[in-house]
């Protein structure tokens, strides 16, 4: 699974899933063994990860929302995805 970004111990994936379950563009972000599944919306679809961690993905979510928007186009196109500056 590509990652795209990485903070506070916070590794931020996107991947193209064939037939998968999250129908809207997403991310996946994993903390300490546990995976919260983001919707570009801000909302958590699937998993949890501390509550704090998880904020900071929502924020930076919504702060690369472009980004990550353009990144999801190109997985349907079967295209790589560029990695997104980290929250600071």
């Amino acid at each position: 699974m590509p990652t795209i970004s990485m903070f506070y111990g916070i590794i931020i994936r996107m991947y193209r899933e064939i037939g998968g379950q999250h129908k809207i563009p997403h991310i996946h972000a994993e903390y300490q063994g546990e995976e919260v599944v983001v919707s570009l919306e801000g909302d958590a679809l699937e998993g949890g990860i501390p509550k704090k961690k998880q904020s900071l993905v929502v924020a930076w979510v919504n702060i690369h929302y472009d980004d990550l928007l353009a990144n999801w186009n190109l997985l349907e196109k079967g295209e790589k995805t560029f990695t997104i500056e980290p929250l600071k």
